[in-house]
């Protein structure tokens, strides 16, 4: 019996079977291999909880948002990256600098033509004419003389101001060392002296925003379905900060909206979440809307997470345009308020015979959507986290087909002129630091070093080999007791948030603009909006330290993750 299996042992391996038998084992390994990988993949993809990208450096972030992604987000304060932070801060684009040298050969030619014109002295009796090219010329080069780290890049024609001696003008500018790729505007109050023989001099120059009279008011456009045909040029221009800011609602007419094909998302978990989370949600829906060609209908009442607000407690009724750009929004893409929205369905949707397709899975992608011929799509979303949320839609297939429209998403630009108006009260010459401390500082566990790193003294002496003595230095924090970094102030002119507290106060345009906006009510200046202003008052400084990157040793988020970050 041995001798008969040693046999067929051996005569298993004679050599006409052996190409079968090494297919056999090949087989088997490759069977084995799938298995094992099968198993692994399943571990990991029931346990892994990726970081959340927003929590990085801009670079980071700006490759994040370029890249595939199944992201789930944390709940956290930290502030927004939206569009127009990642537009390439590219000097060509921004146009030619208006110099002392271009004022002064423009000057010339003014003075040549008006004595040719042989204008005669009357003393220095009479009203300054505001109009006068000579005033003109004057006032751009107190002004460019003034102004040292800034670029010019157009002067608005100078109106009369508040009395006979006075003029408001306008302009355009940047900071010499901006990084961000956006224009301001700033409009000042001018006193100009005439002596006797006829000599003009400029006394005084206002603060900023202090020259209304040279403002223009925007003309009300019509809105219409065509937003969504916008040239990519248009979606992508740059934000001027300090215009008024037209962030009505677009208005459809009957024959319009009949005509429309809409998309809705209703219902879901996103709601009182991070704003991180909330945005990387809605940038979902929009880019859904724009690949199959619909009108978007968003809810511009959002629920702010209870990390942001004062009470501790989730807010509803905040307006999406608080905190973000809706003009912007609504001129380079097709959105509509989901208010307005219904209330025009209700009226129209018989009369026209609008049809709607529900879909209730998340797992319908878009482009099985792309022939449906119904007016309205609505995707309705249950009541079971994390599958009710809206991010979902544009994971697996459709990541590399529906792309999120980043750069039609701006900060709110009210927000962005208190920035401005911090900046240019510290005449755009400042350095900034981030001394994040709160919860953190005082958990040793996760973050060793960080009380002991962001002391007053340990801050001393960081910044001594930094920052030059003597300079102003503007502290973005979260620690509520700024005498804590009193110590500083023999080194440095030291700035807070709270210094410029008249910008939001009930005296502020910023105030009197958001009241109105909404309906009457006073809005209140909430965490996230401090956050925000905070952090883009700190990244226009001409030097920026970082708590993590410049001040500690320990890591953002947490002991044992810095590696993690810089991959």
């Amino acid at each position: 019996m041995l001798g008969r299996s040693a046999f067929s042992r051996a005569g298993s391996f004679r050599p006409e079977n052996l190409g079968q038998n090494t297919m056999a084992m090949i087989g088997n390994v490759c069977f084995s291999v799938f298995v094992v990988g099968v198993l692994v993949f399943t571990i990991m993809a029931a346990t892994y909880e990726p970081e959340d990208p927003l929590f990085n450096p801009s670079t980071k972030i700006s490759t994040f948002l370029t890249s595939k992604s199944n992201a789930t987000f944390k709940s956290d304060d930290s502030v927004v990256r939206t569009g127009e932070d990642f537009m390439a801060a590219n000097e060509t684009a921004f146009g030619t600098i208006i110099n002392m040298a271009d004022v002064d050969n423009s000057a010339s030619a003014s003075t040549a033509e008006a004595e040719a014109e042989g204008s005669q002295c009357e003393g220095s009796s009479g009203p300054i004419d505001c109009r006068d090219p000579e005033v003109f010329h004057l006032m751009m080069r107190a002004t460019i003389e003034k102004f040292q780290d800034i670029h010019f890049y157009r002067f608005g024609k100078p109106t009369p101001g508040s009395n006979d001696s006075t003029c408001d003008m306008a302009w355009r500018f940047r900071p010499k060392e901006g990084k961000a790729a956006a224009f301001y505007k700033d409009y000042r109050r001018f006193v100009i002296e005439k002596s006797e023989n006829c000599t003009l001099s400029v006394v005084s120059i206002g603060e900023y925003h202090s020259g209304p009279n040279a403002r223009k008011r925007k003309k009300n456009q019509k809105a219409g379905l065509e937003k969504s045909t916008q040239k990519l040029d248009e979606a992508n221009a740059l934000p001027v900060v300090g215009e008024f800011v037209n962030d009505s609602l677009p208005v459809f007419s009957e024959s319009s909206f009949g005509q429309g094909k809409y998309l809705v998302y209703h219902g879901g978990g996103d709601r009182c979440k991070s704003m991180n989370h909330f945005l990387w949600s809605f940038l979902c829906a929009l880019g859904e809307a724009q690949y199959l060609n619909r009108t978007l209908v968003m809810d511009l009442s959002i629920c702010l997470s209870s990390i942001y607000t004062s009470s501790k407690q989730d807010e509803e009724g905040k307006d999406f345009r608080f905190y973000f750009d809706f003009e912007h929004l609504k001129e380079a893409a097709s959105v509509l308020d989901k208010e307005q929205f219904w209330a025009d369905w209700n009226k129209w949707q018989q009369k026209d015979g609008m049809t709607q397709h529900l879909v209730e899975d998340f797992r319908v992608t878009p482009m099985k959507l792309m022939d449906v011929k119904d007016a309205l799509i609505m995707r309705k979303f249950g009541s079971v986290e994390p599958d009710n949320y809206w991010y979902r839609v544009c994971e697996g297939e459709t990541e590399s087909v529906v792309q999120r429209p980043w750069h039609l998403l701006w900060k709110s630009r009210r927000l962005m002129d208190i920035v401005s108006a911090i900046a240019s009260r510290l005449n755009w010459d400042y350095d900034s630091v981030h001394v994040e401390r709160g919860e953190k500082a005082r958990n040793r566990e996760l973050w060793p070093n960080l009380d002991a790193d962001t002391s007053s003294d340990a801050l001393l002496s960081t910044l001594r080999d930094k920052v030059d003595e003597g300079r102003n230095l503007y502290i973005a924090t979260n620690e509520p007791d700024t005498s804590f970094f009193d110590p500083l102030k023999d080194k440095y002119t030291t700035h807070f948030l709270d210094e410029y507290k008249d910008l939001w106060e009930e005296n502020s345009e910023w105030y009197s603009e958001t009241t109105k906006l909404n309906n009457g009510v006073p809005v209140e200046f909430d965490g996230y909006m401090r956050v925000s202003i905070d952090t883009e008052v700190f990244l226009r400084g001409k030097k920026q330290l970082e708590t993590f990157n410049d001040l500690t040793s320990d890591c953002k988020d947490g002991i044992n993750t810095c590696n993690a970050a810089a991959n």
